[in-house]
């Protein structure tokens, strides 16, 4: 069963990685526009210029100490992507991993560290290489309600352990009903929209 598998995983390994095609300006684009235009002209006509150029010179901070940690982990989310054994990917994670994918990905995001703008790109490294939807959803969902990470350092601190130990049982099976529910939806749309629908 092996072998008669191993050509179908070695053409997918050798074709390229399947991007979405980006555009550089979109309806979300358009809107976060508008959204900062009318907050800018808001807090110009009710606060005065001087209020206005002080949020606008803090921004620009906060935009050059932000803006080196977004370009490296957009460079390290591509270099995953490429060094990333895509057999393994599949394998684990993949269209066909099954209920054992998603307990991949729920175990691989509580023990991820990292912010935003870490798992983020990585997660996307992974759907760029063959992971499967409901997997990178699940992915996401752990490492945003039980990373260990916030949970040591922010949770315990101010909740303690007990709140901390209910939060944690209560949300365990969140992101393995999250990526089977992503998955399930994402199956149905595909047979909608797919060839012959």
């Amino acid at each position: 069963m092996r072998h008669r598998h191993q050509p179908r995983l070695d053409r997918v390994s050798e074709a390229p990685i399947q991007r979405r095609p980006r555009r550089s300006f979109d309806w979300s684009t358009a809107f976060i526009a508008v959204a900062v235009a009318a907050a800018a002209a808001t807090v110009y006509l009710r606060d005065g210029q001087a209020r206005f150029l002080e949020i606008l010179v803090h921004d620009f901070y906060l935009f050059v100490d932000i803006l080196p940690k977004v370009l490296a982990a957009c460079i390290i989310a591509a270099l995953v992507a490429v060094l990333m054994p895509r057999e393994a990917v599949l394998r684990w994670v993949g269209a066909e991993s099954g209920f054992l994918g998603i307990v991949i990905a729920t175990l691989a995001g509580v023990i991820c560290p990292g912010g935003p703008i870490t798992i983020f790109p990585v997660a996307a490294a992974f759907i760029a290489v063959g992971a499967d939807i409901g997997a990178a959803v699940a992915f996401i969902t752990s490492w945003t309600l039980l990373g260990y990470a916030r949970v040591l350092v922010w949770e315990l601190p101010f909740f303690g352990i007990d709140f901390v130990t209910w939060r944690m049982i209560a949300a365990v099976p969140l992101p393995i009903v999250a990526g089977l529910l992503a998955r399930y939806l994402a199956g149905v749309i595909a047979a909608r929209t797919g060839p012959g629908a």
